[in-house]
């Protein structure tokens, strides 16, 4: 299993990143967690145009799913080969909605569902995608939002979607091989634990889970990540690093 960062700016972009998109490979299947702001330019970068199995949407902010509208414009007038076919789009209720009103001079036009095929997420549900397992749960954040946990081959990655600390969290995080958690806010500057977490949050939820290793994202450009990174080391003793537009995770299975 593969995990490739394609964008993890909070809020809005960056100078240097695209805003929430992270590409999920394993045995030539390509699920796409969140599509934020300028994510559909640089996803093509990792992968093909029409090359996705499926999307999965972790909240309907526009920083985790606007570029969703862009994607339907390529899949819906893609000149080569005709309309493409229906993608499973996974996502909180009201998604479809929320994205056609976005796009759509009519709210109530179905366009969107001729190439994306719409399902509601549920708290503490599980599907199959492919050769993948993903597990979502409801995390604590002011719309609803899901972190989802994928597994394949005996190995695990658990993505946070936004949300403050809760118990909900740690769970699905437990003994995850690759923990990509946001750490939207400052330690001593920011306390808002219905929204967001700080990088030291970020560090002692990865340790109370028994996290293998801890990826910090979803960091807004006007936080300082050096300063979330170090809360985070303070709290948790595994590996800890700050998610970079690019980089490349390869979990592979444990040996017989």
């Amino acid at each position: 299993m593969k995990l490739t960062v394609v964008g993890c700016s909070g809020s809005f972009p960056s100078a240097d990143s695209a805003c929430s998109s992270y590409l999920v490979e394993a045995d030539g299947y390509r699920l796409l967690l969140d599509m934020g702001n300028g994510a559909l330019g640089e996803l093509q970068r990792h992968c093909g145009l029409y090359d996705l199995d499926a999307i999965a949407l972790s909240h309907l902010h526009a920083d985790h799913c606007i570029d969703m509208c862009a994607y339907f414009v390529a899949r819906y007038y893609r000149h080569e080969g005709g309309r493409c076919e229906a993608i499973p789009v996974y996502g909180p209720k009201g998604t479809e909605q929320r994205l056609t009103t976005a796009y759509a001079d009519t709210p109530s036009e179905k366009s969107m569902s001729e190439v994306f095929d719409f399902h509601d997420l549920a708290p503490a549900t599980a599907f199959r995608l492919g050769p993948l397992t993903v597990r979502a749960e409801l995390m604590r954040h002011p719309v609803e939002t899901y972190g989802f946990r994928i597994e394949h081959d005996g190995k695990s990655i658990v993505y946070s979607g936004d949300t403050g600390p809760c118990d909900a969290l740690r769970g699905l995080a437990a003994d995850a091989d690759l923990f990509l958690c946001e750490a939207s806010f400052t330690h001593g500057k920011e306390d808002l634990p219905e929204l967001h977490l700080t990088g030291r949050e970020a560090g002692e939820c990865a340790a109370a889970a028994g996290a293998g290793r801890l990826v910090l994202t979803h960091i807004p450009p006007w936080t300082d990540p050096r300063h979330n990174l170090r809360d985070a080391e303070a709290a948790f003793t595994g590996p800890v690093e700050l998610a970079r537009p690019g980089a490349v995770y390869e979990l592979s299975a444990p040996r017989p």
